[in-house]
């Protein structure tokens, strides 16, 4: 079994700089590939990026330019940076992996997931 634990958000103003992370524990021999998603107040839940046990990372087009994610294999923890948040940006943020080496978008082909941590930006 895996469990993921997402830490790092809060309330932060328009400009301001976030890290999140995602520390995983268990089985973790299982996990590759390891993404991030988040879910804004009466939305669906939407990918962020994605990052592969290799380091090759992938961002959805809306956050490119201002979101980092990168990993610690040694540490079997995975981060998000946000930088110059934007109201926009407020969300539950959820960490996300597979077993599978490829990067993917849907929710479906993710095999566990975090419990999420708010991320509120305020104008």
């Amino acid at each position: 079994q895996v469990q993921l634990v997402e830490s790092g958000g809060g309330l932060v103003q328009a400009g301001g700089t976030l890290r999140l992370s995602c520390a995983a524990s268990g089985s973790i021999f299982v996990l590759n590939t390891m993404a991030w998603y988040r879910q804004a107040p009466g939305k669906q839940r939407e990918w962020v990026a994605a990052i592969t046990s290799g380091g090759v990372t992938n961002y959805a087009n809306s956050v490119k330019g201002r979101f980092t994610i990168s990993r610690d294999n040694a540490k079997n923890t995975m981060y998000l940076q946000i930088d110059n948040l934007k109201p926009e940006d407020t969300a539950v943020y959820y960490c996300a992996a597979r077993r599978s080496s490829w990067y993917a978008v849907s929710r479906n082909e993710y095999d566990y997931w975090g419990q999420g941590t708010q991320v509120t930006v305020s104008s």
